[in-house]
């Protein structure tokens, strides 16, 4: 799942797909950073909670470098630029 920074408490947290609606997501339910500070250890969601936020392009998911690396050079040995395997 993708992760987007969360408006209030500026965390990068999972967001989840909203059904009909293309490229918005839904934040998971996640903790305030200042929670035992404040509450205790009582269970408080963050006030970014379950807010619908947009997501990130497939393009910015995925980044995929380009490599370039020597191929080893093979001549063919058959007849018809076939190899033997065995």
């Amino acid at each position: 799942m993708p992760r987007v920074v969360c408006p209030e408490c500026e965390r990068r947290i999972a967001a989840g797909m909203v059904a009909g609606r293309p490229g918005k997501g839904r934040l998971w339910r996640h903790d305030p950073t200042e929670r035992p500070e404040l509450f205790g250890y009582a269970l408080v969601s963050c006030i970014g909670s379950l807010e619908i936020v947009d997501l990130p392009t497939p393009d910015e998911h995925l980044e995929f470098t380009d490599v370039d690396e020597p191929q080893p050079e093979v001549e063919p040995v058959g007849p018809m630029g076939t190899m033997a395997l065995f």
